[in-house]
């Protein structure tokens, strides 16, 4: 969503007459709607009762109670009913099953075209038969949608993607996409269609060009085919994907507004600066058993070649060069790979509000949850790596009562079976996470997050950076280098006040954290900031922060504030998911 948007919704609630605020949540109001639409009243025992029907109940982006004018509603086609209904997984004639309808709202959220999901069970005509009434809220998906990354007056990246997220109400995206990074601007599309053909089988593709912003004219471009046929449902036995990736573009590091300049152990710096070409493309299979406890298992097909240097341009001597290669570049390499994947989880999910989307249904899979991965490049060429590589991922999360708990890791490890370094182990990392929200105090929830990450041996050579937004808020844009990082996240979130559907909410926060090699040095920081959700635009907050550096270097009074969507627990390495 665009500033200009944000300034457009705000104006009515501005010049509005103040209301008390609703006895009802949001969704519950629009359940009591879908009731009265069809006039059925809530079925209080619906176990072993057969399936009569499935009502739906959909509502417009912008209903009677919604403090916008309904000529919204104009630019906006609704869901068609087929579409969701081509979701239910329950059979009329079938015995009413809860699970199925649980799975059933969890598909439909999932497409991320609705604000609100509901399903419930209403009496049939008959004292055995129940109706299912499913109730939903289409999002409004004719959109500049906007994702950003503001520290002070820096704009870390900024994200305007002109959407069509529902394209005549059938569910599928159109997008023509504008990036904003500090050294480039990418323009480019996306087309996703999860149901290609009305089938199970789904296509996301994507493709962009990138321009310097230095008057370099076009740099690279970059783009995916995504071709899926997914786990639809818990019962569904296989799923089967194929993918093509790319990626030529430099790269420049930053802290802060300028190039990292590295310094050079005999005198002088080197800038920051690589150019990456980048080609890989894998198949995937995958069956599944169980019920309760799931395990997905299969194997797959995949190459890939990646080539980084300085660029030629840099004006680098040789032994610079080589200096750079070795110490900071990712590794130049080809390889053609078997593997082979499996996860096993606990199909048991818990609904909760006002964790990190308010008033919103959030699902959150609880029980065990643990994936391996294990690749083997056999040396098929001269030049082709020769290895074999294992990652690993856990997590365990609990609901108890209105508090939810959450420990995740994650790991990874290679062995070189040929070439420079045979029979040498590498790429050994690891991560930990652990968050914890809290029951409701005073209305609001304490949210506690730690994380910790270490690379070792690194043939990737990543740096980890940390400071402004992205976890050490009123520090300065990247202000602290390292190859591990430690964080830590204590936030109390208000409830929020409710103005006409709109919600805003507050918070109260501690950072602490810091990215090392080999002891951490911490920084810490303490903050206020602002949470603002429109439940008939997104499904996540707006995020406005204020922090201060209690025991280090401060910004300016102007660089302490960052903005951006979602949560600040939401940055999270993307290894805790999937680690090769």
């Amino acid at each position: 969503m665009s500033l200009a948007w944000l300034a457009l919704i705000a104006a009515p609630l501005l010049a509005a007459d103040p209301a008390p605020p609703p006895v009802q949540g949001y969704e519950d109001e629009l359940v009591q709607w879908g009731l009265a639409q069809h006039g059925h009243p809530v079925e209080p025992e619906p176990e072993g009762k057969r399936l009569e029907a499935v009502l739906v109940a959909s509502e417009d982006v912008v209903a009677p109670s919604d403090p916008y004018p309904m000529l919204l509603n104009v630019f906006h086609v609704r869901t068609r009913e087929g579409v969701i209904r081509r979701e239910v997984l329950l059979e009329p004639g079938a015995v009413w099953s809860s699970e199925l309808a649980l799975e059933t709202a969890r598909n439909l959220r999932k497409l991320g075209i609705f604000a609100v999901v509901r399903v419930v069970p209403v009496r049939g005509s008959t004292p055995d038969t129940v109706s299912l009434l499913i109730v939903t809220k289409d999002l409004w998906s004719l959109r500049l949608n906007q994702d950003i990354q503001l520290v002070g007056s820096l704009v870390q990246s900024l994200r305007l993607q002109g959407t069509e997220q529902n394209f005549l109400g059938l569910n599928k995206k159109v997008a023509v996409d504008f990036l904003l990074r500090r050294d480039s601007v990418s323009l480019g599309q996306t087309y996703l269609d999860p149901r290609l053909g009305g089938s199970r089988w789904s296509l996301n593709e994507s493709a962009a060009l990138i321009f310097g912003r230095e008057g370099s004219g076009l740099e690279g471009s970059k783009g995916s085919v995504l071709v899926n046929r997914p786990f639809f449902s818990l019962e569904t036995p296989w799923s089967f994907q194929t993918q093509v990736v790319w990626r030529v573009q430099p790269v420049r590091v930053f802290r802060g507004a300028d190039v990292w300049e590295l310094p050079y152990p005999e005198g002088g710096t080197v800038p920051y600066i690589y150019d990456a070409r980048e080609l890989g493309g894998n198949a995937l299979y995958l069956r599944s058993w169980g019920s309760r406890f799931k395990l997905d298992a299969g194997g797959g097909i995949g190459a890939y070649h990646r080539r980084y240097g300085a660029p030629a341009s840099s004006g680098l001597d040789e032994a610079r060069r080589t200096w750079f290669r070795e110490t900071h570049l990712p590794r130049s390499e080809d390889a053609t790979y078997v593997l082979g994947y499996a996860r096993f989880w606990e199909t048991r999910y818990e609904v909760m509000r006002d964790v990190d989307s308010y008033a919103l249904s959030e699902d959150f899979q609880v029980g065990p949850y643990a994936t391996a991965t294990a690749r083997y490049a056999p040396a098929l060429l001269a030049s082709s790596g020769n290895f074999a590589e294992l990652g690993l991922t856990a997590r365990y999360r609990v609901r108890l009562g209105d508090a939810l708990s959450s420990v995740a890791a994650a790991a990874s490890i290679r062995r070189l079976l040929g070439g420079e370094g045979q029979g040498t182990w590498v790429n050994r990392r690891w991560a930990a996470e652990v968050q914890q929200v809290s029951p409701k105090v005073l209305g609001g929830r304490f949210v506690v997050r730690g994380l910790l990450d270490v690379n070792i041996d690194d043939l990737n050579e990543r740096v980890l950076l940390l400071g402004g937004g992205n976890g050490l808020r009123g520090a300065l844009p990247e202000a602290y280098p390292g190859k591990r990082m430690l964080l830590v996240n204590v936030e109390y979130r208000t409830p929020p006040l409710i103005l006409y559907t709109v919600h805003l909410g507050g918070v109260l926060f501690y950072d602490t954290g810091s990215a090392f090699d080999r002891r951490p040095g911490f920084v810490h920081s303490v903050g206020v900031g602002v949470r603002l959700l429109f439940p008939q635009f997104n499904t996540f907050p707006f995020r406005f922060d204020f922090g201060y550096v209690l025991n280090d270097d401060r910004p300016d009074f102007g660089g302490r504030f960052s903005f951006s969507g979602g949560q600040v627990t939401e940055f999270r390495p993307g290894f805790l998911d999937a680690p090769i």
